[in-house]
């Protein structure tokens, strides 16, 4: 096999800065190439000198040692974006908001609009040509697009943001400029077909929680200032944060959320020595730790594009539903979210693995992510005190009903 065309049997990496070439073979998915990548040892790098600039250059998603399950959900949750995004919840320093921003070199590519109104081709599949603004609607009669493929984006919700920098407000500049009222996009708009994250969503104002929920259920949402209003696309996926130690998160938004995941730290002491060299290599030299996983991070990339791709063709047998419904009624879960999150992530699961049809074993694979913390006490106690409640009101209307009956036979009786 030669380097210029690799197959999914077996993939080059660089392991040294010499270009010395080692053979990772048999690998068939894109979860067991993660997870042989990531337990690879590392060369040793020299210091890098500081040139005084600002190049952010993100640790390399394939060099976390360890955390599976949270590595399996984020990959999840950027191949189908239907699932409801991913919450992260553990202590500090496991790694939550490293993980999230090392997927930037993974992400893949989308459609964007050209057009100021953000039409698009999949506008005129669903709804006809009359769906976009007359000048789209010219060009894609003429052959000429009206989209272009851009990589998805990551873009984080300061935890400090104010109301109109999340859903938008008057631009002041336009008003200055051109005399003219306009509505600017806020960060909620600018996370359209992009991964919103917020790190410590725990602690995020309800106000901004609420637009966030509204906008995340709906795919879109309206901003009004005065006489002028806009309509913005927001269509993100979902990603938070938080540490359980500083507060709980509402329920409202806790059920927005597809898959969960209850991060602790590594138990190994091999892991953690491992998880230490890694971050001590890429403080001493980013770009030579990234370079190292650069051939397997566009691997892992295309793989990405390959399964959005693959996924609207992927099927669910009845049979296999019946299974995540029986697991679902077995651990008495309420909200109708469960399914949803379960049968997709099963679908993204199987898509991963190259495969249009949904298993068993990718049901049972996905099952903790979708289903954990799905339940309440509280509302488990409410139920049993209304059933109670219920049972006691039968009777009594029963008891009421049978004297009625009895008084009015023994009338017929006397007559």
């Amino acid at each position: 096999m030669s380097e210029e065309n690799p197959s999914n049997e077996e993939y080059f990496a660089l392991t040294d800065m010499d270009d010395e070439k080692e053979v990772v073979s048999g690998v068939k998915s894109l979860v067991e190439l993660i997870n042989i990548v990531s337990g690879r040892n590392l060369e040793s790098s020299k210091t890098q000198d500081d040139g005084g600039y600002a190049d952010v250059i993100p640790f390399p998603f394939l060099a976390i040692v360890g955390q599976e399950e949270m590595k399996l959900a984020l990959l999840l949750a950027i191949i189908n974006p239907q699932m409801g995004g991913v919450l992260l919840i553990g202590p500090r320093g496991t790694g939550k908001t490293t993980i999230v921003r090392s997927l930037i070199d993974l992400l893949p590519e989308v459609p964007r609009s050209l057009c100021f109104y953000g039409c698009l081709p999949e506008d005129i599949e669903k709804g006809g040509i009359d769906a976009v603004c007359p000048v789209c609607a010219k060009k894609y009669a003429m052959g000429e697009p009206i989209s272009v493929y851009d990589k998805v984006r990551l873009v984080e919700l300061p935890l400090n943001a104010k109301i109109e920098d999340v859903i938008g407000g008057l631009d002041e500049r336009a008003n200055i400029v051109n005399e003219r009222l306009r509505i600017k996009r806020g960060l909620l708009a600018q996370a359209d077909k992009n991964i919103l994250y917020v790190d410590e969503i725990n602690l995020l104002s309800d106000e901004i929680v609420d637009v966030i929920l509204d906008a995340a259920a709906q795919g879109h949402y309206t901003v009004r200032r005065g006489p002028v209003s806009a309509t913005f696309r927001s269509r993100f996926i979902l990603i938070g944060t938080m540490n359980p130690e500083e507060g709980n998160l509402r329920p409202q938004i806790m059920d927005r959320f597809g898959l969960r995941v209850v991060v602790s730290g590594l138990k190994d002491p091999q892991q953690r020595l491992e998880a230490y060299k890694r971050v001590n290599l890429y403080s001493n030299n980013p770009y030579q730790i990234t370079k190292q996983y650069e051939n397997e991070t566009i691997i892992a990339r295309e793989e990405i594009q390959a399964a959005r791709e693959l996924l609207p063709k992927t099927v669910l047998p009845d049979e296999i539903a019946k299974l995540g419904l029986e697991l679902i009624a077995k651990l008495k879960i309420d909200s109708l979210r469960a399914e949803i999150t379960l049968f997709e992530a099963a679908k993204a699961y199987a898509v991963a693995d190259g495969r249009t049809e949904v298993t068993q074993n990718d049901i049972i694979s996905v099952a903790p992510l979708a289903l954990r913390l799905r339940r309440s006490n509280f509302i488990a106690d409410y139920l049993t005190q209304q059933e109670k409640e219920n049972d006691e009101l039968n009777r009594v209307l029963k008891e009421a009903r049978d004297n009625f009956h009895q008084g009015s036979n023994s009338r017929y009786r006397e007559k």
